[in-house]
């Protein structure tokens, strides 16, 4: 099946024409049958049949022991606090990275800027009271700037690298032009709808489903190629993503997709054939450049990357000062 699956994407991925998809979606099916003539019985005997009203069940994947239909706290634990006034409760996923890197760009510019990026797993520390009260959608990243009274919270990562480039503006990461910033805005919007896609889609059935299907798998393949097609024309005109200028448009994209053409998400590099998007591979290497990103990447993460790239920047569970990178 794994085979027929394979089959069954590349020649609609390639097709540029209707009568091509249509080719392509009858070799899939040849392909599929021959490999087993029974495969069409046991998709009827395994079809779901939805009831009148759902109820829970345990459906099994990584993250099964923790999913509820409901919100708000299950446990009462107030958030750690360190000597910054910025404080980040977060993982070194794509949606944590996007704030660790911005975070790490601002402590280049700004020198007396530091900030604590605490470290929650996704094991239902995200659901003590302190984390909820910072996030009621407990989901990384969350944040908190003490430099208010009370301290302000931020969620969701866009909101956040918006205000962070709204208070230290030295950064010039988010343009002030009325047409550049609608632009940039435009790209990290589209990121944040995006992006879902591509994990909550392409990488759950691919990667972290406890069994691979094949149509949730074909169907996010087809959308995550249609977005890395997305981003690859515009990256033909332009060298970074809103132009000539690096914004938080790069940040927030650079995870996600630079982290797919990177063959680091999912294991899905040859599945996705990531190197034909060459525009988006040279711009991901080439915002990888950075020290702020190549630092942030390492925040909240436990597996230090060992290429050369990466030498002298260790992986920091947690961190609590520039002082950390040199340890």
């Amino acid at each position: 099946m794994r085979q027929a699956l394979r089959f069954a994407f590349r020649p609609v991925a390639e097709a540029k024409s209707a009568a091509a998809l249509a080719a392509a979606a009858g070799a899939a099916g040849a392909a599929s049958s021959a490999l087993s003539g029974s495969s069409t019985s046991a998709c009827e005997e395994a079809k779901y049949v939805p009831p009148q009203v759902w109820q829970p069940v345990v459906s099994g994947g990584k993250f099964a022991g923790v999913n509820r239909p409901t919100a708000g706290a299950r446990t009462q634990q107030a958030l750690s606090v360190g000597k910054h006034p910025i404080q980040l409760y977060s993982l070194g996923t794509p949606n944590g990275v996007k704030v660790t890197i911005m975070l790490e760009e601002i402590c280049a510019v700004y020198t007396d800027f530091d900030y604590d990026a605490w470290r929650i797993k996704l094991d239902g520390a995200q659901f003590t009271s302190g984390f909820v009260e910072a996030n009621p959608n407990s989901k990384i990243p969350a944040m908190m700037d003490h430099t208010t009274s009370p301290p302000t919270r931020v969620f969701e990562s866009g909101a956040i690298l918006i205000y962070l480039a709204e208070k230290y503006p030295d950064c010039k990461l988010l343009p002030t032009g009325t047409a550049k910033r609608a632009e940039c805005l435009s790209w990290l919007m589209w990121q944040m709808g995006s992006a879902p896609f591509v994990g909550g889609g392409f990488g759950h059935f691919y990667f972290y489903a406890p069994e691979r299907l094949e149509y949730p798998i074909n169907r996010y393949a087809m959308e995550t190629k249609r977005q890395l097609d997305v981003l690859n024309q515009q990256l033909a005109k332009n060298t970074y993503i809103c132009g000539e200028e690096y914004t938080i448009a790069d940040i927030a994209i650079w995870p996600w997709y630079g982290g797919l053409v990177l063959r680091r998400l999912y294991g899905a590099g040859d599945f996705l054939s990531v190197d034909e998007y060459t525009h988006v591979v040279r711009w991901a290497k080439q915002v990888e450049q950075r020290l702020a990103v190549r630092r942030g990447r390492m925040v909240n993460r436990n597996d230090p990357d060992k290429s050369d790239l990466y030498a002298g920047i260790p992986a920091l569970l947690e961190r609590h000062g520039r002082q950390d990178w040199a340890n």
